[in-house]
């Protein structure tokens, strides 16, 4: 594959351009996707965003998000059908056509140039172009560099500006995370001159609660925390009973992981989560303790050293008796 800076040239003429990403997106992947949208739209482009699934409320605000396409029974041929048509396919904030879920084959078997712009380990060779960098914070942050190698600053609106700031707040953990550099403060102050509204970004996705998900959260605190004092694990074990009893949204559970992580002494803490027949599993850590290597070792996943996934096949309570026999070494395993 070709750096993504030979893709500058191509950009200078008429394209229709598809751009997609992760299934459950979160907000780096829709505001890097919606930054993207809005730049190549300006620059004269025909431009469809398609996500695999649905994603929560709490994102549903930043700006271009009725122009997204969710992949669905109701629209799978049309959007397949533009898969196999359009020129070129973004892939943004995953590098592992698993994780695009439904349109995984049609993305492999599409005859248009795939350009994959993203921060995550062990990047697949599906993509003509690649801008791909481990040690960004957030797809957001490569995203602003790409559109600064086409056209400058200058291409940097006040919507755009938004969206990437979103999704660099959130993967830094609102900046608190080992991963927020110096040059994310940079970029972040770059976006706060170009527009970027800091309360406005910050209020729509951390201050918008229900009454439900709050009463979950201390549900969840008070019932479902375990702590392993002796190895320094907490971990959360939701069913879909749980889920159903709050009547939780999508993305009600997002950042109850980091409540187990906050306890002084905690290295590892875990969301073990019932799914529609599946077990999803978020993990975070501390310092040097690698749940990457952790998830893609014993639970089909994967992504950064302090923050990952995985998924299990297997019922909760076996999952949970399978987690809690891997975390008897886990420190000096993956420590």
């Amino acid at each position: 594959m070709r750096p993504v800076t030979d893709l500058i040239p191509i950009l200078d003429d008429f394209h229709k351009i598809i751009i997609t990403t992760h299934a459950s997106p979160d907000a780096d992947a829709l505001g890097s996707s919606l930054g993207l949208f809005h730049f190549l739209k300006a620059k004269g482009h025909e431009v469809q965003i398609i996500t695999p699934t649905d994603y929560p409320n709490f994102i549903s605000w930043l700006p271009g998000n009725d122009q997204v396409l969710q992949f669905n029974s109701t629209n799978d041929d049309l959007i397949l059908e533009m898969i196999q048509s359009y020129a070129l396919i973004f892939c943004l904030d995953f590098s592992d056509l698993r994780r695009i879920k439904g349109l995984a084959d049609a993305v492999a078997s599409s005859p248009a140039l795939k350009v994959m712009i993203d921060h995550h380990l062990n990047p697949e060779d599906f993509d003509d172009y690649r801008l791909w960098d481990t040690s960004a914070a957030a797809t957001a942050e490569l995203i602003y560099d790409f559109i600064l190698s086409v056209d400058g600053k200058k291409a940097i609106t006040k919507d755009i500006a938004n969206c990437l700031y979103a999704g660099i707040m959130t993967d830094t953990g609102s900046f608190r995370y080992g991963n927020t550099t110096s040059k994310v403060h940079r970029t972040v102050a770059e976006l706060i001159d170009l527009g970027a509204n800091v309360n406005q970004v910050s209020q729509s996705i951390y201050d918008t609660n229900t009454i439900n998900r709050l009463r979950f959260v201390g549900f969840s605190l008070l019932e479902k925390l375990i702590v392993d004092q002796k190895r320094n694990i907490a971990y959360f074990s939701i069913s879909e009973k749980d889920i159903q009893q709050f009547d939780l949204q999508k993305g009600d559970t997002e950042g109850l992981v980091n409540y187990g992580l906050s306890i002084k002494g905690v290295v590892m803490a875990t969301i073990i989560k019932e799914d529609q027949g599946e077990v999803k599993l978020s993990f975070r850590s501390t310092g040097n303790f690698a749940v990457n290597k952790f998830a893609s070792d014993h639970f089909e996943g994967g992504g950064h050293r302090n923050a990952s996934g995985g998924i299990s096949y297997l019922s909760l309570e076996e999952t949970i008796e399978k987690f809690e026999s891997l975390i008897l070494d886990f420190k000096e395993k993956y420590g």
